[in-house]
């Protein structure tokens, strides 16, 4: 007996066996119970999720000898001939390569006969946006009135390519991307089934790269069982159809929020030298980019397609960067994904997109300059002119005795500095005499990486004093640019968890 491939021997037979399709399977089901049968159904969706399986089991429902039934039995003739593409009243047409005037009305002519053993004469049209204008028409009469044992099933992967008077006499399903989730739940039952050890990370892998195509997945996972034999891994899966870990993705970007130019570009240059493909990493990048949009959105809306590990990653790094440097990091990685596509030096145009958006998350935005002009004319801002000293502080929450929760003061930052090479003492007014402030900002260095951007902008300035509610910095003159970087959102919010731990 010959091969069969997983996307065939694991084909859908029922309703209950479609995956990730609830909503059209619950439909149609109460629609073959009540009796409630429309003359054609439009299937719409990608490849891959589905269509042509439920359109089958719709057929074997309405001519299976026990039928209509929402359950068909699998065993009796009409039932198996279905299922192996062979039934005389189950007539399935290529709309590419039927599509045609002279085809359509060789279907109109075949229309009136008696279906040979069924209860209906069902015709599914596969890719039913591939027949011409002039075959659409010449269908349309006899797709308003058909014949009372003719049914029509229709699929598309393209529905707006199809005539509006073909659509308003369908019954139209939309069917959706299957979630990652889902789909290595049932890798994992074909692995059972087949007595193949599949790794979770392997199964999710696998389902991350079928990007929500059913078929596309088992057809990945007959490859690896070739490949591999009985025991597949993680590694299996990247190294034999190219794709980047998910954890890749999340250094990359935890590297890139919290500005470490070396360390970001380094991860870079270890997938381009292990033969990963630059755009498929750059799509990946922007794909977590955007649940994280998302997850700060809805934090619940992922679940069916995260895993829990990524999932406490997006939360760890939703509180690294505001909504709006969000959005313009998403936008600055699209159009240098459009540019590398015609690229000959791929790796160049992503190291240069790495550095921009790094150095973009270090500038002030436009409203938090508005914001500190503000500050400004209203006298908020805590700064000391004494002996040319500007102090930029850190806000607790709690008088400082606490040092709770800590926010850095914007607005200092764009002011003079200190002359004295030895960071001249301002006046401040203590109010806990007893906090060791060089302590506690050497606990918050010695939290942020060696490397990061962020270090060495904080290495810059040194702790000054405290006024009862800000954790005073100072600043020397030469270092005004680093210190604008320090106080932008980005890295404020980083000082201020860090100082959180450290008190």
């Amino acid at each position: 007996m010959s091969y069969e491939v997983f996307a065939r021997k694991y084909r859908p037979q029922t309703f209950d066996d479609l995956v990730g399709q609830t909503h059209v399977s619950r439909t149609l089901k109460n629609a073959v119970a009540q009796n409630r049968l429309a003359h054609a159904y439009l299937f719409v969706g990608p490849r891959g999720i589905g269509k042509t399986s439920t359109a089958r089991i719709l057929a074997k429902s309405l001519n299976c000898i026990k039928g209509p039934t929402v359950t068909p039995c699998g065993k009796c003739d009409n039932c198996r001939e279905i299922a192996a593409g062979n039934s005389l009243d189950v007539i399935e047409i290529d709309g590419a390569s039927n599509n045609s005037v002279e085809d359509v009305r060789q279907l109109r002519e075949n229309v009136r006969y008696a279906p040979a053993k069924g209860r209906y004469k069902i015709y599914l049209i596969d890719e039913v946006h591939m027949l011409s204008p002039a075959a659409f028409n010449a269908l349309l009469k006899t797709l308003e009135e058909p014949p009372d044992h003719v049914k029509f099933i229709f699929a598309t992967t393209e529905p707006q390519k199809v005539l509006p008077t073909i659509l308003s006499r369908c019954q139209r399903f939309d069917l959706h991307r299957i979630p990652a989730n889902l789909i290595a739940q049932h890798l994992q039952f074909i692995a059972g089934k087949e007595k193949i050890t599949l790794e979770p990370a392997a199964a999710h892998a696998i389902a991350r790269g079928a990007e929500g195509g059913l078929r596309d997945a088992e057809s990945m996972l007959d490859q690896l069982v070739a490949f591999c034999g009985e025991k597949i891994s993680e590694s299996d899966v990247l190294n034999v159809f190219g794709f980047t870990s998910e954890q890749t993705v999340v250094d990359l970007t935890g590297r890139i929020l919290r500005g470490e130019t070396p360390d970001a570009i380094d991860l870079l240059h270890q997938q381009s030298e292990t033969g990963k493909d630059m755009m498929r990493l750059m799509s990946d990048l922007i794909a977590y980019l955007r649940d994280l949009l998302v997850f700060k959105a809805k934090p619940d809306a992922l679940k069916e397609d995260v895993d829990p590990d990524v999932q406490k990653s997006l939360a760890a790094h939703a509180e690294l960067i505001p909504t709006d440097r969000l959005l313009d990091l998403i936008d600055q990685f699209a159009a240098a994904e459009g540019r590398m596509k015609w690229a000959p030096n791929k790796k160049l145009h992503f190291e240069v997109a790495i550095i921009k958006a790094i150095q973009t998350l270090g500038q002030a935005t436009l409203d938090e300059v508005i914001e500190k002009l503000g500050e400004l004319r209203d006298g908020k801002i805590i700064a000391q002119k004494e002996s040319g000293s500007v102090v930029a502080g850190v806000s607790p929450a709690q008088p400082v005795a606490g040092i709770g929760d800590a926010g850095l003061q914007k607005s200092a930052a764009q002011k003079t500095g200190i002359t004295d090479p030895g960071y001249s003492k301002a006046r401040v007014e203590e109010t806990a005499t007893n906090i060791d402030h060089e302590k506690i900002w050497q606990q918050v260095l010695a939290k942020i990486p060696a490397k990061s951007f962020l270090r060495t902008l904080s290495e810059s300035v040194r702790p000054i004093g405290t006024d009862g509610r800000n954790f005073l910095l100072g600043h020397p003159p030469d270092e005004k640019s680093k210190i604008e970087a320090l106080a932008s959102t980005s890295n404020r919010r980083q000082l201020e968890r860090f100082l959180k731990e450290a008190s």
